[in-house]
């Protein structure tokens, strides 16, 4: 790829995605409206992508990589020349309309906008500006240049064209693009994750298991069939004839189930006494540590999957 990539916000996310089009072949400008945030950028990058190299994940030198990044000075430098700009700013929807009222200001006319929200929909902060058409929500999953889905989520009046541009310009950096049909709050994967969430925190809170055993019964049981398929693909191979022999012998039996998986209100007591028991095994001082050690496992499981036919 040779695209120019503008990286709006030198956050968390912003300087993954900073990686993910960087060890594409991308040039990428990143910039922040907080000059400290693009302070220690470089350096946080340099031990990604350095970690990336460990794990055998890409062909070049972290330095080579790291050479396509630059930090910018201002919003309208960033935003020169760029095929697309990923936009990783404060989560609402006052300060998305802003940023994006600037963007179409100075992006030029092709260029697509998109934004990395994980619960706004495009037409929440698009609907009246100029160029609303060549704008989306692009949503990854933390952090993107190890988990490689982004969900693309259109507004209504975004040009099918721009989608597809954004669509092409996404898989060929190496990531799994989806796309929503039309909007809805959370887009597909939290509100997926939501429905988990959901009954975790109903099993805990009227005493099923611990929060160490919930966690097991994913890790060590869905989250390793849903690490290469997914729920519908799930279902097809755990039936001798598919699919339909599926619903037949237990679809009943889920309905009953679901019938009995209320809403949860996330009330401030079950939430303290997680916290506490995740404390017990993980001090807040060792949070940063573990989350690296996360993200090491990731790259062992993407070299895997790399290595495996679909």
């Amino acid at each position: 790829m040779n695209e120019k990539i503008a990286v709006v916000g030198a956050g968390l996310i912003g300087r993954a995605w900073a990686i993910v089009f960087a060890r594409a072949g991308c040039s990428v400008a990143i910039y922040d409206a907080l000059p400290e945030a693009l302070a220690n950028c470089r350096k946080l990058l340099h031990e990604n992508i350095s970690d990336l190299a460990q794990q055998g994940l890409i062909s070049e030198t972290p330095e080579v990589v790291l050479a396509r990044i630059s930090t910018a000075g201002s919003l309208a430098e960033a935003l020169q020349g760029a095929a697309l700009v990923q936009e990783n700013v404060k989560e609402t929807v006052e300060v998305k309309r802003a940023i994006f009222a600037e963007m179409d200001k100075l992006a030029g006319p092709d260029t697509i906008l998109t934004s990395s929200t994980s619960w706004i929909p495009t037409s929440d902060f698009s609907a009246e500006l100029p160029g609303r058409h060549r704008m989306l929500v692009a949503h990854p999953v933390n952090p993107p240049y190890l988990v490689p889905l982004v969900e693309l989520a259109p507004a209504p009046w975004t040009a099918p064209e721009v989608v597809e541009r954004a669509r092409d310009i996404y898989a060929r950096a190496g990531q799994s693009p989806v796309l929503l049909k039309k909007e809805i709050t959370g887009f597909l994967l939290n509100r997926i994750q939501g429905a988990v969430l959901n009954e975790a925190l109903n099993l805990y809170e009227n005493g099923y298991a611990s929060v160490a055993d919930l966690d097991t019964v994913l890790k060590d049981g869905l989250g390793l069939r849903w690490s290469f398929m997914g729920p519908f693909e799930t279902i097809d191979l755990n039936a001798p004839d598919g699919v339909l022999d599926y619903a037949k012998r237990y679809g009943h039996t889920y309905r009953d189930v679901a019938k009995t998986q209320l809403p949860n209100a996330w009330q401030a007591e079950t939430l303290q006494k997680i916290e506490n028991e995740r404390r017990e095994v993980l001090s807040a001082g060792q949070l940063e540590a573990r989350a690296r050690w996360r993200d090491n496992r990731l790259m062992a499981l993407v070299g895997h999957k790399r290595k495996q036919p679909v």
